[in-house]
């Protein structure tokens, strides 16, 4: 049976939902402040917790950042404001994912049982089988979502730059001339501004920063030089 903690100051929350877990053979424990809730983690056998954004002590995107400093539980962010700044800076900190309060107890069920499948016993993200998942050391491209995570940080990429990190990450070693990358990602017309290519590689690899992972070969192109991630890592 799983254990999941939730930290939130509502005492009305804890006891219903911890009910309604239990039908899906979880064990839903309450802590109603941060420091309950860190005291509660470092005795051991959480498997995920859920954070509410609005907390005495501190707010849930500081727990979240204390908890990442030496726990990498799966986590979920609860917030009432529903803002998508919210949702940006949750996973920014490390959350897995994000539920706006008011919610459904059975999403917020599906959203632990999701994270939890993506763990493996080792305690690390287990990758699903998804061809638009490239994992890299430090690196991850998402192309159904078009995101990409730099050591677990959610980048801000252009639509161009996320285009060209995608080309290189599927085909990573393979060299990519800059006439390549033009008729890739913006079609022959544009041809007479392979110039260009210079400046979206210059953008993108600032971004990647301290990661250093787009090669230039001279007189021949760019390519891609990351080793993919051991299963289950990032």
């Amino acid at each position: 049976m799983h254990r999941i903690l939730l930290i939130d100051d509502d005492t009305q929350l804890g006891p219903p939902l911890a009910a309604y877990f239990a039908r899906f053979d979880m064990a839903l424990e309450s802590a109603l402040s941060p420091s309950a809730g860190l005291a509660r983690l470092k005795q051991g056998g959480i498997d995920a917790a859920i954070l509410d954004v609005m907390l005495p002590e501190m707010d849930g995107f500081a727990l979240c950042r204390t908890i990442r400093k030496d726990n990498d539980l799966p986590i979920i962010m609860l917030t009432a404001r529903g803002e998508v700044m919210d949702r940006v800076v949750g996973l920014e900190l490390g959350a897995d994912d994000y539920v706006p309060k008011p919610f459904e107890p059975r999403e917020l069920v599906a959203r632990v049982q999701t994270v939890l499948r993506r763990r493996a016993p080792g305690g690390k993200a287990a990758l699903p089988a998804d061809p638009n998942l490239l994992t890299f050391n430090g690196l991850l491209v998402n192309a159904t979502t078009r995101t990409a995570q730099r050591q677990g940080q959610l980048l801000d990429l252009t639509s161009t730059e996320f285009d060209l990190l995608l080309l290189l990450a599927r085909a990573p070693g393979k060299v990519f001339s800059r006439d390549d990358i033009l008729n890739q990602l913006r079609g022959h017309e544009a041809e007479l501004y392979t110039r260009a290519v210079d400046i979206v590689v210059s953008r993108l690899r600032k971004k990647l920063e301290p990661l250093d992972c787009i090669k230039t070969l001279r007189n021949a192109g760019y390519t891609l030089a990351l080793e993919a991630a051991a299963p289950g890592l990032v």
